[in-house]
Formats: structure tokens, sequence, C-alpha cells
């Protein structure tokens, strides 16, 4: 048996270097070259595919000096695409096929997953206002400001007024919710599933015009004049795609207004998730694409405006990794070396698909069938 496994190795080791990209090297001298420190790295990648390659950096099998540098190029080669048709990945395409892997009990385990890890996680790679979407680094370069840039620029697309009572369906730790209270006076009432969020949200915003409540989407009570779902659409997935559109629609008034800012792919095929974000980030995860949130919104709503600035996510997600590498001592004491490998691993590879274009962030901004004109604000 060591024998076969020595020679599935030595295989496995060849038909991953064959497949690297030009001037990317196994133990080379580049900062985005892999450095392999144990040989069952090849048989985690060559029999699971991006699954293994997550989880052997996870174990330590290998390291690489410029992480995002690595994904960015074996990316633009489509490697990693080609990586993802392994029998993990083609499970994932049919069970999201077969099954809802989004209904109230799987999404409430899911939150239960990645944002109950821990506050104190969080606080150390985002930003005062604790945004976990993509900035607008828009005449800036500092994730702060660009945060900030970002959370007006929804305000202003909303048409925020003072007498405005706004809900945010998926409101995080209540960045947004405070931002819209305090800087244009209106009520927002902010929705989570996640325990954590919630009881953070609920101090943070403590002194503003806010209300936090329990409350999975699907459960939502009263009317408002504004809605914002802000990258918490990604979590519900294309079975429930209409049904949060017809909730959005029951609770908006005749005059009101919508914005969805959510990451997504251009394709309108069923995207192929990657099993390694799915299993140890995002269970259930899945991105949605513009064909989707049309044929989702039809009858409902009219699309009045429609931004992509997906370059900026890039930066984004720098940014917190930079964070995160900075403020890990003052947190480690409740996580391990594993998880500071796959949180890093998370941070780093996402930015390089959005530098390279393979994802997308998008800002909707809908009114009910036959309201009034809009005009657009950047």
């Amino acid at each position: 048996m060591s024998g076969l496994r020595t020679v599935l190795r030595r295989r496995l080791r060849h038909a991953f270097e064959r497949a690297l990209p030009e001037g990317v090297a196994i133990n080379g001298s580049n900062p985005h070259d892999p450095q392999i420190h144990d040989d069952r790295f090849y048989e985690a990648v060559g029999l699971r595919g991006t699954l293994g390659l997550g989880e052997s950096y996870m174990n330590g099998w290998w390291d690489c000096a410029a992480l995002d540098r690595f994904f960015e190029q074996t990316l633009k080669a489509g490697l990693l695409e080609r990586m993802k048709y392994y029998p993990d990945a083609i499970w994932v395409r049919a069970r999201d096929q077969l099954f809802n892997g989004q209904s109230p009990t799987r999404a409430l385990q899911s939150a239960r997953h990645h944002y109950n890890l821990g506050n104190d996680l969080f606080e150390s790679f985002l930003d005062p206002w604790n945004q976990y979407t993509c900035a607008y680094f828009n005449q800036t370069d500092c994730l702060n400001c660009a945060q900030e840039r970002k959370l007006d620029l929804i305000c202003r697309k909303l048409e925020l007024r003072a007498a405005d009572r706004v809900l945010d369906i998926g409101c995080g730790w209540g960045g947004f919710a405070k931002f819209a209270a305090q800087r244009y006076g209106c009520h927002v009432t902010g929705i989570s599933i996640s325990d954590e969020q919630i009881s953070y949200a609920r101090n943070f915003c403590a002194e503003s015009s806010v209300e936090i409540r329990n409350c999975d989407y699907r459960a939502i009570s009263g009317v408002f004049d504004k809605v914002l779902i802000c990258g918490m659409i990604e979590h519900v997935g294309h079975k429930n795609y209409r049904t949060i559109m017809e909730v959005v629609r029951r609770r908006l008034n005749e005059n009101g207004l919508f914005l969805l800012h959510t990451i997504g792919k251009g394709s309108d095929d069923i995207p192929i998730g990657d099993p390694w974000l799915l299993k140890y980030i995002f269970p259930g995860g899945m991105l949605p694409t513009p064909q989707r949130i049309a044929r989702a919104t039809e009858g409902l709503f009219d699309l009045v405006d429609l931004q992509e600035f997906g370059a900026y996510y890039d930066p984004t997600l720098m940014a917190w990794a930079a964070n995160f590498e900075r403020n890990w001592p003052k947190i480690q004491a409740r996580y391990d070396q594993r998880f500071y490998r796959m949180w890093r691993y998370y941070l780093l590879s996402c930015a390089a698909h959005f530098r390279v274009r393979k994802v997308h962030l998008w800002q909707f901004v809908f009114r009910p069938k036959g309201g009034k004109a809009y005009i657009s604000v950047r």
C-alpha cells in the first residue's frame, strides 16, 4: 500500500506541476510560488480538488508568501476552475438542485456556523461601523473612509428622509442601522438570526432610533418606506429568491425604494460552489446572477438603477487581511493556528477572485411597479 501511495503521489505531483501556469513553480523563489512541506499535499489536491487544496493549507502542508498572488495566477490560467469538477463539487451542485439548503432551519445553522464565531474576530479586521461587505473606494484608499462612503451612498440611493421607516434585512452588527439613524434621522428596524450579531447590534445601536429583531426574513411584519438587503441574499439560495422578493414587496409601501447590495456571478448557470468555502466559511452560500434576480423581481418591481463596483472588493479584502494579521495576537487565545490559516486563506483567495473578475459586486435599486421616477446618484 505504501508503494502504491508513493506512485500515486508522484503522478499527482507531476500532474499538478504541469497544470500550473507559466511563472508559478513548486518551491520556486517568487513570493507567489507554493512551498510544499508535506507530500500529502499532492494526494489531497489530486483526489479532492479545491477542497483538498484548502484543507492541506489549513494543515500546514504548504505555504505561500503572497497567497493572493498565487490564486490570481492560477485563476487566470483556469486551474482552480478545473479543480472544482471533482466528486465533492459535483455533489454540491446536485445538492443545490435537489434540496433547499437555505430553509429556516438550515439558514439558522449556517448563521451560527459563521456569524457566531465571535464578535472579537470580526472586530479584529472590520471598520468601526463593522461593515462586512465591499467598501466604496471612491476617491479614498482608507478602509474606514471607504466604508462610510458606502453607507452614505446607500442612504442617498434610498433617498432617506427623517420620517422614513427603514427595514434592514440581515442587519449584521447594526452598522448601517446606526449610521442611517444618526446621519439621516430615520427609524431603522434591523433583523438577523445570529445571536452574536443581535446582542452586539442592540448594544451598538442603543442610543439610536433603531430596533433590532431576532427574525427570519420570512417572518417579518410591518410596512416600511425603504428596504435594504446588503450582503445577505448570498445566503438565501436560488430556490428562495422569489420568496424574499415577495416578502420585500409586501413590506414596502407603494412609493418606497428597495436597494439590494450583493456579490454575484455573471453567468445565468447555477454556479458550482467551491466545496472548501461552503464547508468551512459559508455553508449554504450561493451567489446570485443578474438573470436570476431579474426573474425573482419580475412583476413586483421596476429596476431603476444598477451599479457595479466589484473592483473595490479586492482592496476591501486585502485591507481586512492586513487588519486580521495585525490584530491576530489580540485574539489568538480564543482560536488556534488552523483557524488562523483558514481565515487567511479565505480572505486572500477571495481577494484574488475579485481581482480577476471571477465575481462581481452589484447595487440594484428597485421601485414597486408603476412608482414615480428615480434619479441615479453616485
